[in-house]
């Protein structure tokens, strides 16, 4: 290949990079709580949600997803007391019997880590939660939040490190989450639960909390195409995605050995037994 013609498929790939995740936020998102708490700044490629005594705020894709990679870039602001406020980028589904993965951070009191949180529920069950104290501080700059959904596994990363993988089992009983899903994010009031069990609650004189989301585009499978989203024309189908590689598996078992604070696998008070499931998701 010559050089002119390197440089000009360079080119196009850059622009269409650039133009992905320049895409603004009322492209693929819309507000659905707490308007007069959310503010877009950059046209609107970077917004801003925010928490008082009054209401916090959220949003979610206009579209349903059937598969996918999701990712968000947030930054959680510089406030050096969070506890109870509860900070969230996560997929669900419609209904009672709901499917969701969750991405939640949990706020902290001063001097503490603030712990991210994840859950899967699928058709309804959940109670699957995991924290990991992160190896940053996610107030001092963005940071990368993404999920892995396929017919083979989910995988939640931080900064293209994997920190959890939830296998498709239900070839042993295991429920897998189907249902189609929504992108969505928000900030609220989690006194009741979010940190320390619920102990410390939301000390409104720090308030307002805000949180800062870009990268708009969403890499996903529309529920309208719904009997494609398996396709390997999708490229987070394809085989190399249905499990780790050697270098991802080597920072999965780092994160789980320095940053894994709880485990529900390993809750004896919770579960006398460990569920099925954990044996597969290592």
């Amino acid at each position: 290949m010559n050089s002119v013609k390197f440089l000009t498929l360079f080119l196009l790939f850059a622009l269409s990079l650039s133009s992905a995740l320049d895409v603004a936020f009322d492209e693929t998102y819309a507000v659905t709580w707490g308007q007069d708490h959310f503010n877009v700044f950059d046209q609107g490629t970077r917004v801003q949600l925010s928490l008082d005594s009054h209401s916090g705020s959220g949003f979610e894709s206009k579209s349903s997803y059937k598969s996918g990679f999701f990712h968000m870039r947030m930054k959680l602001e510089n406030n050096n007391n969070t506890a109870g406020v509860v900070t969230t980028f996560y997929l669900t589904s419609n209904g009672r019997n709901h499917d969701e993965l969750d991405m939640e951070f949990l706020g902290n009191v001063e001097g503490k880590p603030i712990a991210l949180q994840t859950n899967v529920f699928a058709n309804g069950e959940g109670n699957r939660e995991q924290r990991v104290n992160l190896w940053f501080d996610p107030k001092e700059d963005f940071h990368s939040y993404k999920i892995l959904w396929n017919q083979h596994q989910i995988v939640f990363y931080v900064d293209d490190i994997p920190i959890r993988v939830f296998k498709n089992n239900t070839s042993i009983g295991v429920a897998f989450p189907t249902q189609p899903m929504k992108v969505t994010a928000s900030i609220w009031d989690g006194s009741k639960w979010a940190t320390d069990g619920g102990r410390t609650k939301v000390n409104w004189s720090y308030a307002p909390f805000k949180v800062q989301y870009m990268d708009f585009h969403i890499g996903g499978c529309p529920m309208e195409y719904n009997k494609g989203c398996y396709g390997l024309d999708y490229w987070w189908n394809q085989a190399k995605y249905w499990k780790l590689g050697k270098y991802q598996q080597k920072k999965y078992e780092q994160v789980r050995q320095n940053y894994v604070t709880y485990d529900y696998c390993s809750d004896r008070e919770r579960y006398p037994s460990a569920p099925i499931e954990c044996a597969f998701n290592s």
